[in-house]
């Protein structure tokens, strides 16, 4: 099927194209890994809340990228600039299987749908609630929907009062084949979580 971003994706974009690239001079590599067409679980570190930003603009307009977004955010009337962004909600430190199966509709319908591995960005002011570490969604994602884990970076986006520069680089899907139809879901997204997490990581050293 034909995935088409809402008119608010779309303005974002055209608005945002020209100041990523030109102000915050976004290099980007590795979108010829990124698959051509169908679902796929776009799986990146997480350093900033911009990351998204500078994540979602090269793949325009072939694709529109599905967002988690914390339960927190789905008050009026910011839920519905959420929704009309791609975003779709999930109750963070919960199992929250609602937002899980969300994820392997949407990528099984054709909709490449974001992740961040670590659950929350890896530093912030003030008190962080939740603690950045590998968690196991994105993997679990993959497998269940039956489509590509495809790893990214992002460098820069923690920095930008100082206007760049911006860097993204896209891997070559995760090799998950071996793991799919596995009787222990658990134990096989445990193990493709882990190597996702080797090519984020070099990924991320690439960028630096």
């Amino acid at each position: 099927m034909t995935v088409r971003p809402t008119p608010l994706y779309n303005l974002v974009a055209i608005v945002s194209k020209p100041i990523l690239y030109g102000l915050f001079r976004l290099r980007v590599r590795g979108l010829d890994n990124v698959p051509a067409s169908g679902g796929y679980v776009l799986a990146c570190n997480h350093v900033s809340s911009f990351d998204p930003w500078p994540l979602g603009m090269p793949l325009w307009p072939k694709v529109w990228l599905r967002i988690m977004a914390k339960s927190e955010l789905y008050w009026w009337p910011l839920r519905y600039i959420i929704d009309g962004a791609g975003a779709f909600k999930v109750r963070r430190g919960q199992a929250d299987t609602e937002a899980i199966a969300t994820a392997v509709r949407l990528a099984r319908e054709g909709h490449a749908v974001m992740m961040f591995p670590e659950g929350t960005r890896r530093t912030k002011g003030l008190v962080k609630k939740h603690e950045s570490r590998p968690r196991t969604g994105a993997a679990r994602i993959a497998l269940e929907a039956g489509v590509p884990l495809v790893p990214a970076a992002v460098a820069g986006t923690d920095r930008l009062l100082r206007f760049g520069p911006l860097r993204v680089a896209y891997g070559a899907p995760v090799d998950i084949d071996d793991l799919r139809g596995s009787d222990d879901l658990r134990a096989a997204s445990h193990e493709a979580t882990d190597r996702l997490m080797t090519r984020i990581a070099e990924l991320e050293a690439s960028l630096a």
